[in-house]
């Protein structure tokens, strides 16, 4: 069976980007630990009218351990969705929302995150695994 998608993406932007690395020592430091930090990611969504939707997905890239010399990393990135007319469950729109966009979006965001972080003097970084949205989506319902 073939699944029509419900919605379609009518933009995407970097609504908003940051990194921080406060001084040459933290720098180095950073450099050498940065092994251990890890993606934390935030999607939030806004209602816009005529079934329009702001998706703001936040990835930031940070050190848990909340050393004292730590490097931050973040961006913020827009799509607008519309969400086909026939869509009314709650169901299917936090779906298409927490999941399909995201899977759609993912390869372009992971690109912009990673160009950050290297242009920001890591170059070395790669992200080994790829987030798994239905894999998250399915935890967050279950």
């Amino acid at each position: 069976m073939i699944m029509t998608k419900k919605y379609k993406i009518l933009g995407k932007y970097i609504k908003d980007l940051s990194s921080e690395t406060p001084d040459i020592e933290t720098y180095l430091y950073v450099r050498e630990n940065i092994s251990k930090y890890q993606l934390d990611i935030d999607i939030s969504s806004k209602p816009l009218k005529n079934k329009l939707i702001e998706v703001n997905t936040t990835f930031k890239f940070e050190d848990k351990e909340q050393s004292k010399k730590r490097s931050y990393f973040e961006i913020v990135y827009s799509s607008i969705i519309k969400v086909n007319d026939d869509v009314t469950d709650k169901k299917v729109l936090e779906k298409i929302i927490l999941c399909d966009v995201q899977i759609e979006i993912y390869p372009e965001l992971e690109k912009c995150l990673l160009n950050l972080i290297h242009n920001s003097g890591y170059a070395d970084i790669t992200f080994e695994k790829k987030v798994d949205f239905e894999n998250l989506y399915n935890q967050k319902i279950n």
